[in-house]
């Protein structure tokens, strides 16, 4: 296997640590993805170099992680992480190593990581090197922990929620192990920021199987944010692949099961962005009072709701229901004075000034939600004609 099929980059970076006298290898992802056949997204380079002799090798490189002994080096095929061979010890924090010891072998930095199929490396002549069995992993579709799944998660309770997030992405199912070990130590998950665990189901419901994200509620991941249980999510593929569409869809799920009370709150609980979590509010709230029926019933709600809160109401209740706003979105419809076919300039031309010209404009608005055909230069002017404009 030649390195370049990862990148020139990380071919480059290899072999300017071999000419230092250095060990260098690409591990994790990047190897686990090419076996897949899939393109890497990200490059991880191990070497038997110290963090000041990679820097001082790659005068471009950033100390993104000293003290774990981790370096960025920028690359125009994907920016490239190189870390020193480390042995990790303790973790009291449930996230990250109390000591990280350098000078080790590379089969004991491999054998610190979380999941088989991750702890893979191409030698230098371009074999896989496989200590833990994940090729079979691979070849079997299967996620299983680098030895004892119980202390793999001890030392780091994301790798709970990493394990449903690669099932999703990878379409692998999960060692029976793996399950049991997730129940019994999902209380630890009630340490992690809101921000990690947010990426994480996140990643999972912009994968190809995003239903794997009821796992995070069924194994007891999510109950600091979530005190019951979606119904099954198998919808969620039909949404596209917008984060606000899976994250409403997400909400409905959990609303209709009870699972939380409030959307935007759950949301904002996971630090998610304040416009998807105020769009799935009013997506929430436009639900509850009723979706609309017809074109001109969500032309009114546009113009009251918003387009973002109008599809998250529109995702919360399935596909079939996105898809027919869509259409509806499709057609450009006037939901806002600002896409009258008269812009405000226009009708002070006309004669109308200061605060007139915005009830000017609402009446008109409220006249093409109704008539959308209406939205003509020429059909605005007649029914500004006479002493009740719009009427």
């Amino acid at each position: 296997m030649d390195f370049s099929q990862l990148s020139a980059g990380v071919d480059r970076c290899c072999r300017a640590l071999w000419g230092a006298g250095h060990e260098a290898c690409p591990v994790g992802g990047c190897v686990r993805d090419l076996l897949l056949g899939r393109r890497p997204l990200d490059f991880d380079v191990a070497t038997s170099a110290l963090p000041e002799q990679v820097l001082a090798l790659f005068p471009g490189a950033v100390p993104t992680g000293l003290r774990h002994g981790t370096v960025t080096l920028p690359d125009p095929g994907g920016d490239i992480e190189i870390t020193t061979f480390r042995a990790e010890e303790d973790y009291s924090d449930a996230r990250h190593p109390d000591r990280v010891r350098f000078g080790v072998s590379l089969e004991r930095d491999l054998e610190r990581r979380d999941f088989t199929v991750n702890a893979m490396a191409l030698d230098r002549d371009g074999s896989v090197i496989d200590l833990f069995g994940g090729r079979a992993d691979l070849e079997a579709r299967v996620l299983r922990c680098v030895g004892e799944p119980d202390r793999r998660f001890r030392e780091d309770a994301l790798r709970m929620f990493r394990a449903v997030r690669f099932a999703a992405q990878l379409d692998f199912t999960l060692e029976e192990g793996v399950v049991r070990s997730i129940r019994r130590n999902a209380p630890r998950c009630a340490a992690l920021s809101a921000e990690r665990v947010r990426a994480e189901v996140e990643r999972t419901l912009l994968s190809p199987r995003p239903g794997l994200a009821r796992a995070f509620f069924t194994l007891g991941l999510m109950a600091r944010w979530a005190p019951g249980t979606p119904g099954p999510l198998d919808g969620l593929a039909a949404l596209a692949a917008e984060p606000l569409l899976r994250w409403a869809g997400l909400c409905g799920a959990l609303l209709d099961a009870g699972a939380v009370a409030d959307a935007g709150a759950f949301l904002t609980a996971l630090r998610l962005d304040g416009r998807t979590a105020r769009a799935c509010a009013g997506g929430e709230a436009l639900r509850r009072s009723g979706l609309p029926e017809d074109a001109r019933g969500w032309r009114r709600a546009l113009a009251r709701c918003g387009g973002d809160a109008c599809r998250a109401a529109a995702a919360m209740e399935g596909a079939d229901a996105l898809a027919r706003l869509d259409a509806l979105l499709a057609q450009r419809p006037c939901v806002t004075v600002g896409q009258l076919a008269l812009s405000g300039g226009e009708l002070a031309r006309l004669g109308y000034a200061g605060p007139e010209i915005g009830e000017v404009q609402r009446r008109l608005l409220a006249h093409v939600l109704d008539r959308p055909e209406d939205n003509r230069p020429e059909r605005l002017l007649e029914l500004l004609q006479g002493p009740k404009a719009g009427e």
